[in-house]
């Protein structure tokens, strides 16, 4: 006899809801997930982020089902998963490691879990050809994974995972057994499958570029709590912590207080600047304590300038990364700040270490954050 299907809440708002989700490994250890609530939409590519021990892939098994929380509910597509074992969960999870069967072809890897389910073999097989096409391995269905390469083992790991035709697909690290070139040319193509079949993808990963460049919205991750959400754009543009700012890509930061305000301008003196920097932002009472964060690529270099926020340092290295140069430039006072400038030309000159240089920066380049 089979079970009962899970009860649907009436009150749906979202497709994958999680609500007050909490998970301890031993009681009075520290949280793994701690409290986190989220709403995903439906047909989302949805990034969850963060450094090692986050909390994220904790989270992540507990959607898929291989955990159970101690708090806290979680809802796909209305239904409550609690007590719903990962087998009758309409999820379907690609792991990191793609973990295929070797002894299998690439098709029967697809088409492993639809024989688990008791498929007619023509329905089987016309979905496995289906997934293979879509993933562009069609004339490759015969080969074992270890007559694919690594971007090819992945796509038959995709399609498996998309053969059940799940709700949600939930991607572990999907491309850290790639090498660079691939990560980048794959991340294209994972994006497009997903817009095309149009489910639901939630990706954990570790990778910033990964995460910016194929989710919709991202949830950064510290100590089992979500710090920010949003969209790629606004965790990058407006951190909302020091962490986060640190965490997504390169900055630098300044210690200061706030001198004055006027006009949606803050003056902050830092003595790691050396001077007393403007920034656009609401206003904050004098000696207020704060940090101001700044990407390295918002700061020109010049020998000399007329900017609003103008430093004077000496360039003691430089990283020719083809697209882009970045330079260690250090200031008076002893502070390093990375500068990130394009190569626009074919013979880009660049600046010499030992060179003396002027720094600046626009006020609306600028992020205001607690110290």
């Amino acid at each position: 006899m089979s079970s009962p299907e899970p009860e649907r809440s009436a009150k749906a708002a979202s497709y994958l809801r999680i609500e007050g989700v909490g998970k301890r490994f031993a009681p009075g250890a520290a949280a793994a997930v701690d409290g986190v609530s989220l709403d995903i939409a439906a047909g989302e590519f949805f990034a969850l982020l963060g450094p090692s021990g986050c909390g994220k892939t904790t989270l992540l098994r507990l959607l898929a089902g291989f955990e159970t929380p101690d708090a806290g509910r979680i809802l796909i597509d209305g239904v409550d998963m609690a007590g719903v074992p990962p087998y009758r969960r309409p999820v379907n999870m690609m792991f990191q490691s793609y973990a295929l069967f070797p002894h299998m072809t690439a098709a029967e890897n697809v088409g492993f879990g639809l024989r688990q389910d008791g498929l007619p073999k023509a329905e089987i097989a016309a979905r496995v050809a289906a997934m293979l096409d879509l993933v562009k391995l069609g004339p490759l269905a015969r080969r074992k994974p270890h007559q694919l390469s690594g971007g090819e083992r992945q796509r038959v790991a995709l399609a498996r995972a998309l053969a059940q035709e799940p709700k949600l697909v939930l991607l572990d690290e999907p491309l850290a057994a790639l090498d660079r070139k691939l990560r980048e040319e794959t991340r294209f193509e994972l994006v497009r499958i997903q817009q095309r079949v149009g489910v639901t993808f939630l990706m954990v990963t570790h990778d910033q570029e990964e995460a910016m460049s194929m989710a919709s919205r991202i949830a950064v991750m510290s100590d089992g709590r979500i710090v920010q959400l949003g969209t790629p754009q606004q965790i990058y543009e407006e951190p909302a912590s020091r962490f986060v700012a640190d965490f997504i890509g390169a900055v630098n930061l300044f210690a200061g207080r706030v001198a004055g305000a006027a006009a949606g301008f803050l003056q902050v003196d830092s003595a790691e600047a050396g001077t007393t920097l403007v920034v656009e932002h609401a206003p904050l009472p004098a000696g207020s304590e704060v940090a101001i964060a700044v990407r390295p690529e918002k700061i020109t270099l010049a020998p000399a300038s007329t900017a609003p926020n103008r430093l004077v340092g000496r360039v003691r290295g430089a990283a020719y990364r083809g697209e882009a140069s970045t330079y260690e430039v250090e200031l008076a006072g002893g502070k390093l700040l990375r500068v990130t400038l394009p190569n626009t030309g074919r013979r880009t000159e660049g600046y010499a270490t030992g060179q003396g240089v002027m720094l600046a920066f626009a006020p609306a380049a600028a992020v205001v954050l607690p110290p």
